[in-house]
């Protein structure tokens, strides 16, 4: 698992790593009335017998957090104890609702107070309602939570997980080579067929299980621009597809499901995919808002990393959208690089 998408462009190149162990919040948030951005609530589907868990899978890692501006972004940081060597743990896979049930679910309100936790959670700053946090986490009392998943690459520290349970799910070049996003270090998964797709979910499906099970209220799904950092053998079409079975798969639990970066997706695709809402990750430093509210509206949470990033959102949409800047460790009180403003 990791920390919010791959979308860190600030000043110069620079790299940290990022180790803090994940924090605690109690509790869920009133969802109110639930509708996909573009129309009323969509039936549950069947779930397919693809889709069960399986016996284990793995957990989240720490993450090199870098600068680059390909549409990408933070990483999570992961708990203290978490080991390269220690052995996946099985994923919570208790539904919240039924093949039988319509599930409701609703984006996050807009123009709100919002906080990025994925370098840890913390007590929740004055004003903020809206939160976001790694799925290893638990949701904070009294907010909107939204769940990080990092659903199209793994993790380096899972590397030997998925090459001994999944290898066929992991891309590979024309040589059998896996194939590696250098900016993380990550494998990519294999979804270049309904059949890899398919497969996949049986381990990405459960983690959006739990995040229902655990109280989200939102699911945003990371590495959505993978294929094109996959040497041409992944397709956009590829991606949108995964991305429904995603948003499916949270639809399904009564969750919202947003796009995380990517800003060039375009509204055709993101309502074909099912996004409800959008995380964009520097679309103030890039100038890159109004392709978001293009699709979404108002329903688009920003997370900037530069003071000039930041007062460039809040002027042209600080009465619009909700708007943070963070450090690009997205670290918590007491650390030395903490930075938390809003607009």
């Amino acid at each position: 698992m990791a920390v919010g998408g791959k979308r860190i462009k600030v000043g110069a190149v620079m790299a940290g790593v990022v180790v803090v162990a994940l924090g605690v919040g109690i509790g869920t948030a009133d969802a109110g009335t639930r509708r996909s951005w573009w129309g009323a609530p969509k039936p549950v589907p069947t779930t397919p017998a693809a889709a069960a868990s399986p016996s284990v899978s793995p957990t989240p890692s720490a993450k090199v957090t870098k600068t680059a501006k390909p549409t990408t972004s933070v990483k999570p940081s992961a708990p203290a104890s978490t080991s390269a060597n220690a052995t996946p743990t099985p994923t919570p896979t208790t539904p919240k609702t039924t093949a039988t049930t319509v599930a409701d679910w609703t984006p996050p309100p807009a123009n709100a107070g919002v906080d990025y936790q994925l370098g840890g959670a913390y007590t929740l700053p004055k004003g903020v309602t809206v939160v976001s946090r790694d799925r290893e986490a638990e949701p904070a009392a009294g907010a909107y939570n939204i769940c990080y998943v990092n659903a199209f690459q793994a993790q380096p520290q899972d590397e030997a997980w998925w090459k001994k349970n999944h290898p066929d799910l992991l891309l590979k070049d024309k040589n059998g080579n896996l194939v590696i996003d250098e900016d993380w270090n990550e494998l990519m998964f294999d979804i270049t067929t309904e059949a890899k797709r398919t497969a996949l979910m049986t381990v990405v499906g459960p983690w959006i299980d739990g995040c229902a099970a655990d109280g989200f209220d939102a699911i945003e799904s990371d590495n959505l621009d993978s294929y094109t950092r996959s040497q041409n053998l992944m397709t956009q079409a590829q991606a949108v597809a995964f991305a429904t079975a995603l948003n499916a798969r949270a639809h399904a639990k009564g969750l919202a499901s947003g796009q995380k970066n990517f800003a060039e997706l375009g509204a055709t695709n993101a309502k074909k995919a099912g996004f409800d809402f959008a995380v964009a990750e520097e679309c103030g430093e890039w100038d890159e808002c109004d392709a978001y509210t293009a699709t979404y509206g108002d329903k688009v949470i920003v997370i900037e990393y530069s003071a000039d990033g930041f007062a460039k959102a809040c002027d042209a949409f600080g009465d619009k959208l909700s708007i943070v800047r963070r450090d690009v460790g997205v670290s918590a009180p007491g650390s030395r690089s903490y930075v938390y403003e809003a607009c």
